[in-house]
Protein backbone atom coordinates (compact mmCIF):
# COMPACT_ATOMS: atom_id res chain seq x y z
CA UNK A 1 0.00 0.00 0.00
CA UNK A 2 2.81 2.38 0.83
CA UNK A 3 5.71 1.44 -1.44
CA UNK A 4 3.97 -0.09 -4.47
CA UNK A 5 0.39 1.24 -4.43
CA UNK A 6 -0.26 0.66 -8.13
CA UNK A 7 1.32 -2.79 -8.29
CA UNK A 8 -1.16 -5.45 -9.40
CA UNK A 9 -0.40 -7.66 -6.37
CA UNK A 10 -1.03 -4.73 -4.00
CA UNK A 11 -4.36 -4.03 -5.66
CA UNK A 12 -5.32 -7.70 -5.48
CA UNK A 13 -4.41 -7.92 -1.78
CA UNK A 14 -6.32 -4.73 -0.96
CA UNK A 15 -9.42 -5.93 -2.80
CA UNK A 16 -9.45 -9.14 -0.75
CA UNK A 17 -11.23 -9.60 2.56
CA UNK A 18 -8.89 -12.44 3.59
CA UNK A 19 -6.70 -10.29 5.88
CA UNK A 20 -9.84 -9.22 7.75
CA UNK A 21 -11.11 -12.79 7.96
CA UNK A 22 -7.75 -13.93 9.38
CA UNK A 23 -7.66 -11.09 11.91
CA UNK A 24 -11.29 -11.70 12.87
CA UNK A 25 -10.64 -15.40 13.46
CA UNK A 26 -7.55 -14.60 15.54
CA UNK A 27 -9.58 -12.05 17.51
CA UNK A 28 -12.37 -14.54 18.14
CA UNK A 29 -9.93 -17.23 19.28
CA UNK A 30 -8.12 -14.87 21.65
CA UNK A 31 -11.33 -13.37 23.01
CA UNK A 32 -12.84 -16.78 23.75
CA UNK A 33 -9.66 -17.80 25.56
CA UNK A 34 -9.40 -14.70 27.74
CA UNK A 35 -12.97 -13.82 28.62
CA UNK A 36 -14.35 -14.98 31.94
CA UNK A 37 -17.78 -14.47 33.44
CA UNK A 38 -16.33 -11.81 35.73
CA UNK A 39 -14.53 -9.94 32.95
CA UNK A 40 -17.57 -10.19 30.65
CA UNK A 41 -19.77 -8.61 33.31
CA UNK A 42 -17.19 -5.88 33.91
CA UNK A 43 -16.89 -5.13 30.19
CA UNK A 44 -20.65 -4.87 29.62
CA UNK A 45 -20.71 -1.57 31.49
CA UNK A 46 -17.01 -0.80 31.77
CA UNK A 47 -15.16 1.68 33.88
CA UNK A 48 -11.57 2.58 33.08
CA UNK A 49 -10.41 0.62 36.13
CA UNK A 50 -12.23 -2.50 34.83
CA UNK A 51 -10.56 -2.19 31.43
CA UNK A 52 -7.18 -1.73 33.10
CA UNK A 53 -7.65 -4.93 35.11
CA UNK A 54 -8.82 -6.81 31.99
CA UNK A 55 -5.69 -5.84 30.05
CA UNK A 56 -3.32 -7.07 32.76
CA UNK A 57 -3.88 -10.54 31.26
CA UNK A 58 -1.49 -11.24 28.34
CA UNK A 59 -4.17 -12.94 26.23
CA UNK A 60 -6.50 -9.98 26.75
CA UNK A 61 -3.71 -7.63 25.69
CA UNK A 62 -3.10 -9.73 22.56
CA UNK A 63 -6.84 -9.60 21.86
CA UNK A 64 -6.78 -5.81 22.09
CA UNK A 65 -3.72 -5.68 19.86
CA UNK A 66 -5.40 -7.79 17.14
CA UNK A 67 -8.47 -5.54 17.47
CA UNK A 68 -6.29 -2.47 16.83
CA UNK A 69 -4.53 -4.19 13.92
CA UNK A 70 -7.84 -4.98 12.24
CA UNK A 71 -9.16 -1.44 12.65
CA UNK A 72 -5.88 0.19 11.57
CA UNK A 73 -5.75 -2.04 8.49
CA UNK A 74 -9.39 -1.26 7.72
CA UNK A 75 -8.71 2.48 7.88
CA UNK A 76 -5.49 2.13 5.89
CA UNK A 77 -7.30 0.14 3.22
CA UNK A 78 -10.05 2.77 3.01
CA UNK A 79 -7.44 5.54 2.61
CA UNK A 80 -5.63 3.44 -0.01
CA UNK A 81 -8.79 2.96 -2.11
CA UNK A 82 -9.83 6.62 -1.77
CA UNK A 83 -6.36 7.60 -2.96
CA UNK A 84 -6.63 5.24 -5.91
CA UNK A 85 -10.03 6.73 -6.83
CA UNK A 86 -9.13 10.40 -6.43
CA UNK A 87 -5.39 10.49 -7.07
CA UNK A 88 -4.70 12.21 -3.75
CA UNK A 89 -1.29 11.42 -2.21
CA UNK A 90 -1.68 8.82 0.58
CA UNK A 91 1.78 7.63 1.68
CA UNK A 92 1.83 9.71 4.86
CA UNK A 93 -1.78 8.90 5.74
CA UNK A 94 -1.41 5.14 5.21
CA UNK A 95 1.77 5.14 7.29
CA UNK A 96 -0.08 6.91 10.09
CA UNK A 97 -3.04 4.51 9.73
CA UNK A 98 -0.78 1.54 10.30
CA UNK A 99 0.75 3.18 13.38
CA UNK A 100 -2.25 5.03 14.81
CA UNK A 101 -5.36 4.48 12.68
CA UNK A 102 -7.47 7.50 13.62
CA UNK A 103 -4.55 9.90 13.03
CA UNK A 104 -4.00 8.44 9.57
CA UNK A 105 -7.68 8.80 8.76
CA UNK A 106 -7.63 12.41 9.96
CA UNK A 107 -4.47 13.04 7.94
CA UNK A 108 -6.15 11.75 4.79
CA UNK A 109 -9.29 13.81 5.37
CA UNK A 110 -7.17 16.96 5.80
CA UNK A 111 -4.98 16.11 2.79
CA UNK A 112 -8.04 15.54 0.61
CA UNK A 113 -9.61 18.80 1.83
CA UNK A 114 -6.39 20.74 1.06
CA UNK A 115 -6.24 19.19 -2.42
CA UNK A 116 -9.88 20.02 -3.14
CA UNK A 117 -9.67 23.52 -1.67
CA UNK A 118 -6.35 24.74 -3.04
CA UNK A 119 -5.53 22.49 -5.98
CA UNK A 120 -8.87 21.79 -7.65
CA UNK A 121 -9.20 21.96 -11.42
CA UNK A 122 -11.44 25.01 -11.19
CA UNK A 123 -8.79 26.82 -9.15
CA UNK A 124 -6.08 25.94 -11.67
CA UNK A 125 -8.21 26.96 -14.68
CA UNK A 126 -9.10 30.31 -13.08
CA UNK A 127 -5.48 31.18 -12.40
CA UNK A 128 -4.29 33.70 -14.98
CA UNK A 129 -1.37 32.61 -17.11
CA UNK A 130 1.42 35.00 -17.98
Amino acid sequence: MIFLPNWQITRKMMSSYLPFVALSLAYFYLLVNCITLESAQALINPKLSDITVFFTDETATATGWVHFLALDLFMGRWVYWKGQQTGVWTVHSITLCLLAGPLGLLSHIITDWVRKTFFSKSFISETPTT
